[in-house]
């Protein structure tokens, strides 16, 4: 009884440790229920790139990434559709067709010289932008936390997007337009550079390395930076050593140093080599969902959610008795887990999300009609009743696996294979798979035990309907 006890306390630790999850965490919502627009971007081959493969594909989504933050849009989603889309969800931008505008046009990659007189005014616009940056993204989160937009924050929002962009113009004004684009940069490649540091080695092609070589000749040992603007943003603005101020950096070829680490120099090398990249983007679905319409599928979800809930609370306490009603407090922690292990994880709950969370309630009772069949089939065999619920969750354990285990396979091969919706499906149900599988032989096991460990509720005929006295053998 010390053992059950013990599980007991993990259980109930657990327990409130989920409710404390949910109170504290909100659920995020997909697209589907808090309105926004959708669209899908198709990446078109040209005459010099005619394959779209894998490292174009990540160039062009850094890139696209980089214009949706900023659109200042929270819990936006970009990933890659197949082999040459790429899907693209706003929450709560009412105005597709300024996103389509903003998001449809081909990366802009230019390369300026710092203006003289600037050194100093450079990091204090930075250090401003960042601060801007920053107080958004800290509004954001407190806009998660209470999923209400009032007049007052969405002023906020739209002021702190203003600044933003005034940093970003007051930036660009300190350095000056050169004709070294990214069309004349040829390759971006993160490499080490010694010790725990990154470099970014960069290849122009040859009018590039020769406008290269004449920008960093006139920025040698200045203390001015070379600007690497995408999009009219900065990137970067390395310093170029005194020793290249009689010739330049010639060759074509260039390393970014400074204090990269792997994750940063990887994303300055996808970032210019999306800005190299003159592939268009076309947009093939622009879609948008009302708030009301979400707020309709959440209510409509919640009503079956819960419709279906209680109807299997009911079929287990009448048909299993006391071992259903067992299940059905072991039922109502697997829904809490699991509300808390979304929450957790940062799950984007989506319609198909909340069908894989119905579903695999179905599911978590299943692993307990088992057990309690098999108990059912011990008891009539006449066995005691402490052995034949021992007994029914030995024998069931194989059964309850299998099914699992390929419900998981399902689950994993619709999450690597499919996209968007699909995914949230699958994710859905396979952790509530799993951790309907510890509820089923965690909690109902332990309930189980405890219940069988008070003289007053240790009847057979509570867990087997119409066996009232136990058949006895005798040993041959």
């Amino acid at each position: 009884m010390a053992k059950y006890q013990a599980w007991l306390g993990l259980i109930l630790a657990l327990t409130l440790a989920a409710i404390f999850v949910i109170t504290q965490l909100p659920t995020r919502l997909g697209l589907d229920l808090r309105g926004g627009s959708q669209l899908t971007l198709q990446v078109q081959p040209t005459a010099t790139i005619t394959t779209v493969g894998e490292r174009e594909m990540a160039a062009v989504q850094k890139v696209v990434e980089g214009r949706v933050n900023g659109l200042g849009v929270s819990e936006s989603v970009v990933q890659q559709l197949g082999n040459n889309q790429l899907l693209i969800q706003l929450p709560g931008v009412s105005d597709p067709e300024e996103a389509e505008r903003i998001l449809g046009g081909t990366a802009q990659l230019e390369f300026r010289s710092q203006k003289p007189g600037t050194e100093g005014q450079l990091p204090i616009e930075q250090q401003l932008l960042q601060a801007h940056v920053a107080e958004l993204a800290a509004l954001q989160v407190n806009l998660r936390k209470n999923t209400t937009l009032d007049a007052e924050t969405q002023g906020k929002i739209d002021k702190l997007k203003a600044d933003i962009k005034a940093s970003e113009n007051a930036i660009g004004a300190l350095f000056e337009p050169s004709q070294l684009t990214g069309d004349q940069l040829t390759d971006a490649l993160a490499a080490p550079g010694g010790g725990t540091q990154w470099v970014v080695k960069i290849t122009f092609n040859k009018q590039g390395g020769e406008r290269f070589a004449e920008l960093t000749r006139s920025l040698a040992g200045t203390g001015r930076g070379l600007g690497i603007f995408l999009d009219n943003r900065l990137l970067s603005a390395p310093r170029v050593d005194v020793q290249y101020a009689e010739t330049g950096i010639a060759g074509g070829n260039a390393e970014i140093s400074g204090n990269f680490t792997a994750q940063s120099a990887r994303d300055l090398e996808v970032q210019l080599r999306g800005g190299a990249l003159p592939l268009p983007v076309k947009v093939v679905e622009n879609r948008t969902v009302g708030p009301t319409l979400g707020r309709d599928s959440i209510q409509s979800s919640l009503y079956a959610g819960i419709g279906g809930l209680i109807l299997v609370l009911l079929f287990m306490a009448i048909y299993y008795r006391l071992p259903g009603m067992v299940a059905d407090i072991a039922l109502v922690i697997y829904a809490l887990l699991t509300w808390a292990a979304f929450n957790l994880l940062g799950v984007t709950l989506t319609l198909p999300g909340i069908a894989g969370f119905i579903l695999s309630i179905g599911m978590a009772v299943d692993a307990n009609v088992l057990i309690f069949e098999r108990t059912r089939e011990e008891l009539r065999a006449g066995k005691t009743l402490y052995r034949s619920v021992e007994s029914g969750f030995y024998r069931a354990f194989a059964s309850i696996l299998d099914s699992n285990v390929t419900t998981l396979i399902a689950c994993a091969a619709l999450f690597w294979l499919g996209a968007g919706l699909v995914k949230g499906f699958a994710l859905t149900l396979g952790l509530g798979v799993v951790i309907s599988m510890f509820t089923a032989l965690t909690c109902s096991r332990t309930f189980l035990f405890v219940v069988l460990g008070m003289p007053q509720l240790r009847k057979p005929a509570w867990f087997c309907p119409g066996l009232s006295t136990p058949v006895l053998r005798s040993k041959p």
